[in-house]
């Protein structure tokens, strides 16, 4: 381990975050594909408050810190990630009697649809079923069913290189599964997103509930069950991934325990023991294909991080 990485650890503990430090600790079990090597230093954040600071003890000592919400539209590499891996768990939630929501950048989408719909208001109800998290989906512009983040979007709170900022809906860029974040690489460069807030509107308790129950229905009849980071593609201007891939006979294709899924093409999924250099290499080999077949490069929808 390097020296300026066991100055932070130190740090860490003294400032007492010993109790949830780990060193080595694989990342596989925090992302959705279920691959990824190990975190020089990983760390739960339970608060806001924690993930800025432990974001700002890393830059302090010249370490590289990635933040992981729920880990479903990465794939980290075998190697793993240097530096350290903050596992952002930050959870803070205020819906006000007008629908103006503020909620931590940890909360998972679900939560957020159900709670929200519980409470009567709607604008979120799409979520239901989405693994992320509140950041990831401003990251990415989430989407599903017709809506989007950007829809019901107000604003969000980032830290930016020390300087914590609220900035409005308008300014982040957000576009097709894209925003301004992702125009940076992730780790200490890209700001941080600590909290957003949302505009909701009145909705009918039943009638969003039976809602989301039809989408998880949906989602479960057509998305396939073994671990995947969801869409691997984004949406060509013409036509989705899936079709793409599937019509370039590239569905079912294998490498190692890595699969474009016989059920739904634009998923790479993990049938039990698969590298993340398994997915890269059918990433790769799917994007040659469609390539060759309709002259078409796909776009990734997923992130790469740690060390390719």
């Amino acid at each position: 381990m390097k020296p300026a990485i066991q100055r932070l650890a130190e740090k860490l503990r003294s400032a007492g975050y010993g109790p949830k430090l780990a060193e080595g600790r694989a990342l596989a079990p925090y992302t959705t594909f279920q691959i990824g090597g190990p975190a020089d230093l990983a760390v739960e954040a339970d608060s806001v408050a924690e993930m800025a600071e432990l974001w700002q003890l890393a830059r302090a000592f010249d370490v590289p810190c990635l933040v992981l919400g729920r880990g479903s539209n990465v794939l980290v590499a075998d190697a793993g990630v240097p530096g350290l891996v903050v596992l952002n768990r930050s959870t803070a939630w205020e819906l006000s009697p007008t629908g103006h929501l503020r909620v931590a950048s940890g909360m998972p989408l679900s939560d957020v649809a159900r709670r929200t719909a519980a409470a009567g208001w709607a604008g979120l109800e799409w979520c239901i079923g989405i693994p992320g998290s509140v950041g990831g989906a401003v990251v990415g512009n989430a989407g599903a069913h017709g809506g989007y983040v950007g829809d019901v979007l107000v604003s969000a709170t980032v830290l930016d290189h020390g300087e914590v900022r609220t900035l409005a809906a308008s300014e982040l860029g957000l576009g097709y599964r894209t925003s301004c974040f992702k125009a940076v690489p992730s780790g200490n460069g890209r700001p941080l997103i600590l909290e957003a807030a949302f505009s909701l509107r009145p909705g009918d308790r039943a009638a969003l509930n039976q809602q989301m129950a039809d989408w998880l229905q949906w989602r479960s009849e057509r998305h396939p069950k073994e671990p995947s980071a969801g869409s691997v593609f984004k949406r060509t201007a013409q036509y989705p991934a899936g079709f793409l891939i599937d019509q370039a006979g590239l569905k079912g294709r294998r490498r190692g325990d890595a699969q474009v899924s016989p059920k739904h093409a634009n998923f790479i999924v993990n049938l039990g023991q698969a590298r993340a250099s398994d997915v890269r290499g059918l990433v790769e080999e799917i994007q040659e294909g469609v390539e060759a077949r309709f002259g078409v490069r796909l776009e990734l929808e997923i992130e790469l991080v740690g060390a390719w």
